[in-house]
C-alpha cells in the first residue's frame, strides 16, 4: 500500500489559520479532488470540522481521541487504525491537519504537494521535509489568472 500526503503549503509550510485554510485555488481543489477520488482519506477531526461534511466520492476516516460517531465516516483513534482499515488497497491519503501529518511522515511513501509561491500568515503549518529523503518525480507551475489569485506549483515526491 503507498502512503500519501496531499497537502497544498505556502513557502513558509503554512497551511493554515483558525482551523481554515489561507487562500481559495479552484484549480487546487480540483487537483485534490481528482488525485483522491476513490480513494480512501485520513485526516484529523479538526480538519474534518473545517470541510464540514464527508468528502464525496472517498472513504473517510477520522482520527480523533474522542469517542464519537460521524455520519458518513469510520472514526479511528489512529492513524494505523484508519490504516489497517485500508489493508488491501493500492493507495491511501492522509489529509491532514499538521498533527496527523506530523504523526504520519515516517510511514509517508509519496507527497503530492502544492506550493503556493507567496508567504501567509498562519498558525498550522506542514512539517519540514528534509530534502535527502524525498525525490521529485513531477512539478507543474501555474501563473495566476481571474479564478486563482496566486501563483502555484503541483509537485510529487516519493521517498527515496
Amino acid at each position: 500500500m503507498i502512503v500519501s500526503a496531499i497537502v497544498a503549503i505556502a513557502e513558509n509550510n503554512a497551511i493554515g489559520k483558525n482551523n481554515q485554510l489561507l487562500w481559495h485555488l479552484p484549480n487546487d481543489l480540483k487537483h485534490f479532488k481528482d488525485v483522491t477520488a476513490g480513494h480512501s482519506i485520513i485526516m484529523g477531526r479538526k480538519t474534518f470540522d473545517s470541510v464540514g461534511k464527508p468528502l464525496p466520492k472517498r472513504r473517510n476516516i477520522i482520527v480523533t481521541r474522542q469517542p464519537i460517531k460521524i455520519e458518513g465516516c469510520e472514526v479511528v483513534s489512529s492513524i494505523e487504525d484508519g490504516l489497517t482499515l485500508c489493508k488491501g488497497e493500492e493507495e491511501v491519503f492522509i489529509g491532514g491537519g499538521a498533527e496527523i501529518y506530523r504523526q504520519a511522515m515516517h510511514l509517508t511513501n509519496r507527497i503530492y504537494l502544492t506550493i503556493v509561491h507567496k508567504n501567509f500568515e498562519a498558525d498550522t503549518f506542514f512539517p519540514e521535509l528534509n530534502p535527502n529523503e524525498w525525490t521529485e518525480t513531477s512539478r507543474e507551475k501555474f501563473e495566476p489568472d481571474e479564478r486563482n489569485p496566486f501563483p502555484y506549483s503541483f509537485i510529487t515526491l516519493n521517498r527515496r
